[in-house]
C-alpha cells in the first residue's frame, strides 16, 4: 500500500494556499488545507466532521468558496505506511499551507515514544492552545448550570513541564544533575530521583499574553485571569503571572485595566471597553469555575495547569469529546480534536464526532469564513435539541435517538 501513496501531500490542482503577511492571512476561495486523520477512531471521525465542513461551505456559498483537502501522515498510519513516526514532509505542508486538522495521535504513557501531539506544537512552534468551552443546550452534564460556562483558554503550548528536559531515576544523567544541584546549588535531590526541568520564559509567556488579549478586543470579551501556582513556584509560574501583567500594561494601557485598578479607581465596576486582567492561584481556580463561572472569561497559564484546567472546564458542559481545540502559532494554525484515540472503537461508526466538528468550525471561523462556522453550530445544536445523537449522550438523555457516527454528521447538515 505504501508504495501508491507519498509523504508529502497532493497538491490539489484548484487549490491555492493560504498566505500569511503583515500579521494577516490572505484566503484565497479555495484554501488547500492539509488534514490528518488520526489513530484509533480518527477516520471515523474525520470522515464526519469533513463532510459536515464542506456541507456548511457549500450551503453558504455555493460553488464560490471551497476547501481543497489534502492528506498529511504523523503517528501510528505514519509508521504503518512509512516507518516514520513524523515525516519532514508533514511539517513542510503545515507550514506552507497556514492551516491544517488533524483527529487523536496515539500519546504512549510511560515509556515509549514522545508524544506526537507535543512534537509538532513544539517544531511548528504553536505556541497557544486555545480551547472554547461552552455548553450546547441539552447535553448532559454533571452541573446545576451549565448556561453560566463559556470560557476560552489560552495555555502556553511549548515551555512549562511539556519541554521535555527529563531523565529516568538511575541514569547517568539524572545522577549527574542531582550532583550538580547539591554541589553546585546547594538543593539536595532524594537518591533514585527522576528529574524534570519546568522552564517558563518572559518571551515565551509575553506573546502568549499579546495573542490573548489581542483575542479578548477582536471578540469582545470581559477579562483574562492569569492562572498559576506562583504562590509556591515563584520564580516559574509566579514569574508568569507577573510578565502577564507587564504585557497588558506595556501593550494595552488603554485597552485594560488590573483587578486592583478596578477596586482602587472604579468602585468595582469596569470601565466601558476597558478588558479586566487578574490572576488567581491553580487550586483556587479550579473551585471558582464550578462555584463562579459566569466570572470567568478568559483564562491564560501554563502548560500543565492549562492542560488541567482544560478538561476540568469540558466536564462541567458534557465532557471532551465535544470539546474544540486549536494550536496557534504566527501565521500556522493546527486545529484538532481533543480527546484520545479511544481504540476499541475504532472503524466501528459509533463514537460522537462533535469535539472534531466544532474545531472544524474554529477552523472556518479562523480563515474568516463566519457564515458556514455558524451554520454548524446552530446544526449541533438543533439535533441536541432533538435528542437525537450518538451512544455516549443517547445513554444519558430520556427518550433520545441513537445515531452512529456518520449519522449524527448527516443530521447536522441537515439541521443547518
Amino acid at each position: 500500500m505504501a508504495e501508491h501513496l507519498t509523504k508529502a501531500p497532493k497538491i490539489p490542482p484548484d487549490g491555492e494556499p493560504i498566505e500569511f503577511a503583515h500579521g494577516r492571512l490572505s484566503v484565497p476561495d479555495s484554501p488547500i488545507i492539509p488534514f490528518i486523520e488520526g489513530d484509533g477512531i480518527g477516520p471515523d471521525i474525520w470522515r464526519a466532521a469533513r463532510l459536515v465542513a464542506d456541507a456548511a461551505v457549500e450551503k453558504s456559498y455555493g460553488s464560490d468558496r471551497k476547501i481543497c483537502w489534502t492528506q498529511i501522515y504523523a503517528s501510528e498510519r505514519s509508521i504503518e505506511l512509512f516507518d516514520e513516526w513524523i515525516p519532514q514532509e508533514t511539517f513542510e505542508a503545515i507550514r506552507r499551507f497556514r492551516v491544517a486538522i488533524k483527529g487523536p495521535l496515539t500519546t504512549p504513557v510511560g515509556g515509549g515514544f514522545r508524544s506526537a501531539n507535543v512534537t509538532l506544537r513544539q517544531t511548528l512552534d504553536l505556541y497557544a492552545c486555545v480551547r472554547p468551552v461552552f455548553w450546547v443546550p441539552g447535553v448532559p452534564c454533571p452541573v446545576k448550570s451549565p448556561e453560566k460556562l463559556d470560557v476560552v483558554v489560552f495555555r502556553e503550548n511549548t515551555e512549562d513541564v511539556y519541554a521535555g528536559i527529563e531523565f529516568r531515576a538511575g541514569s547517568p544523567e539524572a545522577r549527574k544533575l542531582a550532583a550538580f544541584l547539591e554541589e553546585e546549588l546547594g538543593h539536595t535531590v532524594r537518591e533514585g530521583s527522576g528529574i524534570g526541568i519546568k522552564p517558563i520564559s518572559r518571551f515565551g509567556t509575553r506573546r502568549l499574553m499579546l495573542m490573548a488579549v489581542r483575542y479578548a478586543l477582536e471578540q469582545g470579551r470581559r477579562s483574562i485571569t492569569l492562572m498559576h501556582k506562583g504562590n509556591i513556584m515563584k520564580y516559574t509560574e509566579g514569574a508568569f503571572k507577573d510578565w502577564g501583567y507587564e504585557l497588558a500594561a506595556d501593550q494595552f494601557p488603554d485597552d485594560t485595566v488590573t483587578e486592583q485598578q478596578l477596586y482602587d479607581q472604579h468602585d468595582g465596576k469596569a470601565p466601558e471597553g476597558k478588558i479586566v486582567i487578574k490572576d488567581r492561584i491553580a487550586d483556587a481556580m479550579f473551585q471558582q469555575v464550578l462555584l463562579r463561572p459566569d466570572e470567568y472569561d478568559m483564562i491564560v497559564t501554563p502548560n500543565l495547569n492549562g492542560d488541567y484546567i482544560s478538561d476540568a472546564l469540558a466536564a462541567q458542559v458534557g465532557g471532551i469529546g465535544i470539546a474544540p481545540g486549536a494550536n496557534l502559532g504566527d501565521g500556522i494554525a493546527l486545529f484538532e480534536a481533543t480527546h484520545g484515540t479511544a481504540p476499541k472503537y475504532a472503524g466501528q461508526d459509533k463514537v460522537n464526532p462533535s469535539s472534531l466538528i466544532l474545531s472544524a468550525r474554529m477552523l472556518l471561523d479562523y480563515i474568516g469564513w463566519n457564515e458556514p462556522a455558524g451554520l454548524i453550530l446552530r446544526g449541533l445544536k438543533a439535533i441536541v435539541a432533538q435528542k437525537t445523537v450518538t451512544y455516549d449522550l443517547e445513554r444519558q438523555m430520556e427518550g433520545a435517538t441513537l445515531l452512529k457516527c456518520s449519522q449524527f454528521a448527516r443530521a447536522v447538515v441537515d439541521n443547518m
